[in-house]
């Protein structure tokens, strides 16, 4: 079941893993013991605010402030996919 992602969650890197320029793809990468998972432009800004503060809606406004056409549902999209790696986990505001 894919895992659907709230405005109000808190996403933050899982344990383990981290955000890295890797000079031999010259790309961002997220390394993790099971994975290497290599972002372009736009996954890179998405996982660097990711810090378990801000929420998904943060993440997209902040976005939208610096490019011209921020989809939501793509950038929730993409979160859920790293989730389904276990590369990003989030907290939720279940009030």
């Amino acid at each position: 079941m894919p895992t659907r992602i709230d405005a109000g969650d808190r996403p933050r890197l899982a344990r383990g893993v981290r955000l890295t320029f890797d000079r031999a793809r010259q790309r961002h990468v997220l390394l993790s013991p099971e994975t290497v998972v290599v972002l372009n432009a736009t996954g890179t800004a998405i996982v660097e605010l990711c810090d378990g503060e801000r929420t998904v809606a943060d993440i997209v406004a902040d976005l939208g402030s610096r490019y011209s056409k921020v989809v939501d549902a793509d950038v929730r999209e993409f979160l859920a996919g790293l989730v389904g790696r276990r590369c990003v986990e989030v907290e939720r505001d279940d009030r």
